[in-house]
């Protein structure tokens, strides 16, 4: 199951799950849904609870990955899945402080101020056509979930296998603060070229995506 981070879909993982597909990994990648009461009211633990269902309800084994915000979601799902993959994800506390101090308003409006010119800049090792699927896909997301992340969401270290990828040129997530990540849960770290959005919509996010499922397959616990 694919997690995808704030204000994107499961569209992000296109890439991603045509790769997986073709080693024969059944892929999900479900879009997060906002509360009831509006993208407003939605508190992170909305997002946690579908998250946590979605993934119950897989048969096993149970794969979880997930980027940025989606990656610290797969991280408080993962003691229910079989293996974890994260991706330059939102750290946990006490790793929260490493994050670079952001505000964010109650509704974050990605969709309603997405321009071709700032997705370039969010997405410079993507192709044209990219920018372009990306441009017309943005959502707004909840400040509420985001506040909740740069403050510190607790998540206990998985006890599966664990790979965790960061890319080294990311202005949003530190690579170091992924690296100690990947250190306090014993998994296995990857750096990657790159900026935050670089390994699922990059050019070499196609490598990305074999490194993983070949580390899932060495691992044995998709089989």
């Amino acid at each position: 199951m694919f997690l995808h981070g704030a204000g994107g879909g499961g569209w992000e993982w296109n890439l991603w799950g045509g790769i997986w597909r073709a080693q024969g990994i059944a892929v999900s990648a479900p879009d997060l849904q906002p509360a009831d009461a509006g993208l407003e009211a939605t508190e992170w633990d909305h997002y946690r609870r579908q998250a946590a269902a979605w993934l119950a309800a897989l048969p096993r084994p149970r794969v979880v990955v997930g980027a940025s915000m989606g990656g610290l979601l797969a991280l408080q799902a993962a003691a229910d899945a079989d293996a974890l993959v994260v991706i330059n994800p939102l750290p946990p506390a006490p790793l929260h402080t490493l994050l670079p101090a952001r505000e964010w308003p109650a509704r974050v409006p990605w969709r309603r101020h997405a321009r071709l010119a700032s997705t370039r800049r969010a997405m410079p090792e993507s192709d044209p056509a990219s920018v372009l699927y990306a441009l017309r896909r943005w959502r707004d997301e909840s400040g509420a979930a985001l506040r909740a992340a740069q403050s510190g969401i607790m998540a206990a270290m998985p006890a599966c296998p664990a790979l965790f990828m960061a890319s080294r040129r990311d202005e949003d997530v530190p690579a170091q603060a992924v690296r100690q990540l990947a250190g306090q849960a014993g998994g296995a770290f990857v750096e990657l070229a790159g900026g935050h959005l670089a390994p699922l919509m990059g050019r070499d996010a196609p490598q990305a995506a074999r490194q993983a499922v070949e580390w899932l397959n060495a691992t044995g616990a998709a089989a």
